[in-house]
């Protein structure tokens, strides 16, 4: 084994290459390298992130970079901390490429006595998985410098799984995956775990210091920081759902405190009901909400679930102010189980 900080050199007859720099970098440098790749070889990205403006996933900028066919293209995904990995302690990963032989031939080569590669052909869903796992890891790290307890990391995780499953099934890719190595597993490690850089980003938000100094103190690359800002256009532009995510966004960009945002997570049809009963519109709730008029809705809609069936009369009205004439009783129909007394009042929920 030899190192070289020579492209050139080290790209040179390579049957496989393997791509690890920050996402938001790889079209510059890909630029500057696609000459000297060999035509028959694989690329492999360990990048967990979505570029900003273009959205798309790394395998796509690769792809498109290249011109590379999408069955030369694999990722690696998972619970694959760098330092233990480095100290050889037992992990499993998961390889994608849309050339199954390919995949399964690339995590044969990468077998070794500790490290057990599984492969998949399912690429769409194992990088959104490492993209989004980022972005709730920054949420998690948040709550634990704050003083929250397990219940509400727990309660985070489980609905950062939520966000990314409904994101990938958007996106076309294998529900299964989220639950395997690349999406609940890689999420249980890197919100935990003290050697994750996104959960000790977060960590330091919660406990008050700004982004710019937390940077200062890390000088590690976060990719959560960066990519929570195209996850989120990603997700605006498919119509998903993600309010986590655009918590972290507001924090990381836009100068939200950290408190402030978990506490929109957790209570946050309580204030926009507030709003509507004082008669204000969707955008003058997001501004003053600071929050977009996609989770207005929302909570509008978690809203009116709760409401008991007494207030048919006042959730039609709210229906038609809130939700562009959405039916009370289709929204009422998903959660029927949420009716409470015959007051109209709202029950909290995390």
């Amino acid at each position: 084994m030899w190192a070289s900080g020579d492209p050139v050199e080290v790209l040179h007859g390579a049957q496989i290459v393997v791509l690890a720099i920050p996402s938001q970098t790889l079209r510059e440098n890909l630029s500057a390298w696609k000459e000297h790749l060999n035509p028959d070889a694989t690329l492999v990205s360990l990048m967990k992130g979505i570029e900003l403006g273009t959205v798309m996933r790394m395998s796509q900028v690769i792809a498109e970079v290249t011109g590379f066919p999408e069955s030369q293209v694999a990722v690696v995904s998972g619970p694959n901390l760098a330092r233990e990995v480095a100290q050889r302690q037992p992990a499993a990963t998961t390889v994608a490429c849309a050339d199954e032989a390919r995949a399964q031939a690339l995590a044969e080569a990468t077998t070794t006595a500790y490290f057990r590669p599984y492969y998949t052909t399912d690429v769409a869903g194992t990088e959104l998985g490492g993209a989004v796992k980022n972005v709730i890891a920054l949420a998690n790290g948040m709550a634990y410098g704050l003083g929250f307890g397990e219940n509400a990391q727990a309660s985070l995780i489980t609905r950062g799984l939520a966000e990314m499953s409904r994101l990938g099934a958007a996106l076309g890719a294998n529900p299964l995956t989220f639950l395997g190595l690349a999406g609940i597993g890689d999420l249980i490690a890197t919100c935990t775990s003290p050697l994750s850089r996104n959960r000790t980003f977060g960590e330091n938000l919660g406990r008050g210091l700004t982004v710019d100094e937390t940077i200062a103190k890390t000088k590690q690359t976060c990719e959560g920081v960066k990519s929570c800002q195209s996850i989120l256009d990603l997700a605006t532009r498919n119509g998903v759902e993600m309010p986590i995510t655009e918590q972290v966004e507001l924090v990381c960009h836009e100068g939200k405190d950290p408190r402030a945002a978990l506490a929109e997570l957790s209570d946050g049809e309580r204030e926009v009901l507030t709003h509507i009963i004082a008669g204000r519109a969707n955008k003058e709730i997001a501004a003053t909400l600071k929050i977009s008029e996609f989770t207005v809705k929302r909570h509008v809609s978690t809203i009116l679930d709760k409401m008991s069936v007494n207030d048919r009369a006042q959730a039609a009205d709210i229906s038609a102010r809130h939700l562009s004439g959405v039916s009370w009783l289709k929204s009422a129909a998903k959660q029927t189980l949420y009716a409470v007394g015959g007051t109209g009042t709202v029950a909290p929920s995390f």
